[in-house]
């Protein structure tokens, strides 16, 4: 299945890149491209909220399979049974161009693409964790593996008022992953 998350990966990648609207990798795959565990479930791209629908026409004008869920904040891409999720809301708030500026261009899988840096990523995924969505254990291993990467004052500062973020960085600063320990 990897192996077909990463063919989407590019395949999708390519396409935005062609249609030239400001996007990002993000999720599972971003921190994999930064050394994190390869993910098993699905792919995650970011695009600002008012590019969202033309970057779902775009995708479906190159004869992806594109499908809007119940959920408002995102749509979904299939690509040979793989999953890609494009987000246009992260953590409640409308994802903004601006946002797509804290990227570094990562050659992923032989295609060169914005990633979220390792900072923006840790952030959105401590900010996801909450009492339904608590699982620390794959979180720790993330941030380790990409713990250089990391301004881990700027995610204490923008997960604050998290309070499974503050108990997952307590336990970060104990394990003298943040530097702070």
């Amino acid at each position: 299945m990897q192996s077909g998350l990463r063919e989407a990966l590019k395949l999708v990648a390519v396409t935005l890149k062609e249609g030239g609207a400001p996007f990002a990798l993000t999720g599972g795959y971003a921190l994999w491209a930064r050394g994190g565990p390869e993910p098993d479930h699905d792919v995650d791209f970011m695009v600002a909220e008012e590019d969202s629908a033309a970057t779902a026409e775009l995708l479906a004008e190159h004869g992806l399979d594109v499908v809007q869920p119940p959920e408002d904040w995102l749509f979904k891409v299939y690509v040979d049974g793989a999953m890609v999720d494009v987000l246009f809301r992260a953590g409640g708030d409308p994802v903004t161009r601006e946002r797509l500026d804290h990227v570094d261009h990562v050659e992923v899988e032989s295609v060169r693409m914005p990633v979220l840096t390792a900072t923006e990523l840790m952030v959105d995924k401590l900010n996801a964790l909450e009492e339904h969505a608590c699982d620390l254990g794959p979180v720790v291993a993330v941030a380790r593996a990409v713990r250089e990467q990391v301004d881990w004052e700027v995610v204490a500062g923008r997960t604050a008022d998290n309070p499974f973020a503050g108990a997952l960085l307590f336990l970060l600063d104990r394990l003298a992953v943040t530097g702070s320990g």
